[in-house]
């Protein structure tokens, strides 16, 4: 249903650091980069930073392809300077395999990686 989001950052430079780790275990990559935003998604961008004054916290969750990458998100996002909001677990009060990890961006943006496949999946 969703195309494309945007995101205000108040350093983007700053930002896009955080970004580039916390993205690559989903295979997101920064694939545009100018005055406008940089633009990350795989073939096309599909979440864009732009430089402003955030006003409200966002929840983004992005779609992992295993647990592992769930895992790796989380270990790159906080050595990126992410802060933690919920470390990769089961969430069952979602479904019993949603599996999640929350990491708080350098704004306060709430960002989640999930998986609801089945352990081994």
């Amino acid at each position: 249903m969703i195309d494309h989001m945007g995101i205000l950052v108040s350093n983007r430079e700053h930002s896009k650091s955080f970004y580039t780790a916390a993205f690559a275990p989903l295979g997101y990559t920064l694939v545009m980069d100018g005055p406008w935003g940089s633009g990350y998604g795989v073939n096309k961008p599909d979440v864009w930073l732009t430089d402003g004054k955030p006003t409200d916290h966002i929840h983004l969750a992005l779609k992992a392809p295993n647990r592992a990458a769930v895992d790796a998100f989380y270990a790159a996002a906080m050595a990126a300077g992410g802060r933690d909001n919920g470390p990769p677990g089961i969430r069952a009060h979602y479904h019993p395999n949603y599996y999640g990890a929350f990491v708080l961006d350098p704004d306060g943006h709430n960002i989640e990686a999930v998986c609801h496949a089945p352990e081994g999946a």
